[in-house]
């Protein structure tokens, strides 16, 4: 096995002088070998090439080009030819090493545009200069004194394409986040493969706990934030610290709801306020923001009637009620499904409000208005109307709810922006 093979595949430009390509194929010995090579140069690959071969690639192949000297026409040749042959061939992104060496500069241009999605490395034998030392040892190739220079253009081109992962990040775009971080990680090099897998997991983390998925979701977190945590430790991107900042608070927010023992979570009230504040802020969805809003002010009815009256509004048991409501109890609120009684949501402010709790008494004393915007939202789309409700309809709703639940905005999870 030589030092640096076998690689899955190679593209590897040829010239009038083969030696440099028989060296690179002698060293990477690649499973599957594109010469790309102006036709005049055609026979040297079988005469002078295949011959000084001991391992020959599983398959091989050669993309013309009409004029070497010609990016445009190298270019249109490549993209035409190169992503179907390597798709036949299965190679995956990250599997293509590009040796450049005998390339023109127009040829090289072409390479690397049309291979850059599919390479982590790029090689070429460079002239050995003794006025400038390099880390690589020398070698002789036919007559000519070289060195072995390798890099990875995803190294660098990681930093700006990371941006745009960022900004799917920030906009709540978490599949289209992770994807993008996955194909960074798939092709970089091997010491930033764990910052880029770190950052795809922290962003299924967040897909996780916008679909409620809350074990799921702490777990990605928690998991994610060590690994970043380890990547800040020797130096990470910049603005790493303040985003891990965020993330531990949400990952603690995320580890009470999933430690909490109680039939009902303390903690959903706050992140259904704070979902619904996201879908207007980031979606634009004033009718998702709208349903989410007043499944989030139920949920604090129903956790203050479980968690300070022991009452379980999807199984109401009589003597746990005022006597004023029993009978409406009795008569109006049986499921015939299960046989239990199931407090609807106006209800539950009223058996608040019958034991004097501040809660039930805000909710009745603003019903008026909570009435025209539970309409609003009845009337939309997604209740029961056919006209989508007016964003302001949401704020007015949104200002109503904290102050019926008793939560301030301070107290809702917050979503860290990404800046990397």
């Amino acid at each position: 096995m030589s030092a640096d093979g076998p690689v899955k595949a190679l593209l590897i430009a040829m010239a009038q002088d083969p030696a440099p390509a028989v060296c690179s194929l002698q060293r990477l010995t690649p499973e599957r070998l594109c010469f790309f090579l102006p036709e005049s140069s055609t026979k040297l690959v079988e005469s002078d090439v295949h011959p000084q071969l001991s391992t020959m690639p599983q398959k091989w192949d050669w993309i013309l080009t009409s004029d070497p000297e010609s990016f445009a026409q190298s270019h249109k040749t490549l993209v035409e030819l190169l992503p179907k042959l390597l798709k036949s061939w299965n190679v995956n992104p990250g599997e293509l090493v590009i040796d450049i060496t005998m390339a023109t500069s127009p040829m090289a241009a072409a390479m690397m545009l049309v291979g850059f999605p599919y390479t982590a490395k790029v090689v070429t034998l460079g002239i050995a200069r003794p006025e400038k030392p390099s880390d690589s040892k020398v070698i002789i190739v036919g007559e000519t004194a070289r060195t072995w220079i390798q890099s990875n253009p995803w190294d660098e081109e990681a930093f700006s394409i990371r941006q745009e992962a960022s900004g799917y990040f920030n906009q709540g775009s978490y599949v289209a986040a992770g994807k993008v971080f996955r194909r960074i990680e798939a092709r970089v090099s091997g010491g930033l493969k764990p910052l880029y897998r770190a950052l795809s997991d922290m962003s299924d983390g967040y897909r996780q706990w916008e679909q409620f998925h809350y074990r799921q979701a702490w777990e990605k977190l928690k998991s994610a934030s060590k690994a970043l945590d380890l990547a800040s430790a020797w130096g990470g991107p910049p603005g790493i610290s303040s985003f891990l900042k965020g993330v531990k608070e949400n990952v603690r927010f995320l580890e009470n709801i999933v430690l909490d023992p109680a039939e009902v979570k303390s903690g959903l009230a706050q992140d259904l306020l704070a979902h619904a504040k996201r879908q207007i802020e980031r979606q634009h969805d004033a009718e998702m923001a709208m349903r989410v809003l007043l499944r989030g002010l139920s949920a604090s009815a129903q956790s203050r009637l479980f968690h300070t009256y022991q009452i379980k509004s999807w199984d109401v048991k009589f003597e746990q009620l005022p006597k004023s409501l029993q009978e409406t109890c009795r008569n109006c609120y049986l499921n015939e499904v299960d046989g239990k009684y199931r407090l609807p949501f106006p209800a539950q402010f009223h058996v608040l409000a019958e034991h004097h709790d501040a809660m039930g008494k805000t909710f009745l004393s603003e019903w008026p208005k909570m009435k025209t915007l539970i309409d609003a939202a009845d009337h939309a789309v997604l209740g029961q109307g056919f006209e989508p409700v007016k964003a302001e309809r949401f704020h007015q709703l949104y200002d109503l709810v904290l102050k019926i639940a008793d939560i301030h905005e301070r107290d809702l999870p917050q979503f860290p922006s990404m800046a990397l």
